[in-house]
């Protein structure tokens, strides 16, 4: 067996382990964020479509799952940007579950259906800006726990565990950084309607 087709059966290899290990837990990911699990699943094969065609075109990836998790957040992100728009009636506070320690998906929250119109398209591009802004101002410890929580779906009680935080104060950054995203919403909707 020639260098080559021992190294394209090393790299099919690897990829089959991946789709195999890291399937579960990207579709779990991906629904607690998609309306269906449809959507789910047509994420996902996205992303692994995406992940087949960079492991055999390039470089080997070195960390694998923040790779595929990226792509699926990018992927989300998309879908939203697709097919919904931000709904600022829902810029009230967010409740807290204090039982388990979650709280609702800030995110998921302000989005609701819409068109694909000018307008529309338009409008979802000021709300992602605002908000991208808006996650830059925020204080590294509001931000990291808000990015795990929203983007990564990474549990209070396992940040709670990886950080070394307590449960309250995790849940007080995450509240101060939806707060403080809320109010630039805020701002972004009254600057809209005096327009």
């Amino acid at each position: 067996m020639t260098l080559d087709a021992n190294m394209t059966l090393q790299k099919e290899e690897k990829i089959r382990i991946t789709v195999r290990d890291e399937r579960k837990r990207l579709l779990d990911f991906i629904k607690r964020r998609v309306p269906t699990d449809e959507d789910a699943e047509d994420i996902l094969q996205d992303v692994f479509y995406q992940f087949v065609n960079a492991y055999r075109s390039v470089e080997p990836i070195e960390k694998v799952t923040s790779w595929l998790f990226t792509v699926a957040r990018n992927r989300i992100t998309d879908f939203f940007r697709k097919k919904k728009s931000v709904s600022f009636s829902s810029l009230v506070p967010a409740s807290i579950d204090e039982d388990d320690g979650d709280q609702n998906y800030f995110l998921e929250e302000i989005m609701q259906d819409a068109n694909d119109s000018p307008e529309s398209v338009y409008m979802r591009s000021l709300v992602w800006d605002t908000l991208n802004a808006a996650l830059e101002e925020l204080p590294a410890e509001q931000r990291e726990v808000f990015t795990l929580h929203e983007m990564d779906g990474v549990s209070f009680k396992e940040m709670e565990k990886t950080l070394g935080v307590s449960l309250n104060t995790l849940l007080s950054r995450k509240r101060y950084a939806v707060l403080h995203l809320r109010e630039r919403l805020q701002s972004l909707y009254n600057e809209l309607l005096n327009n």
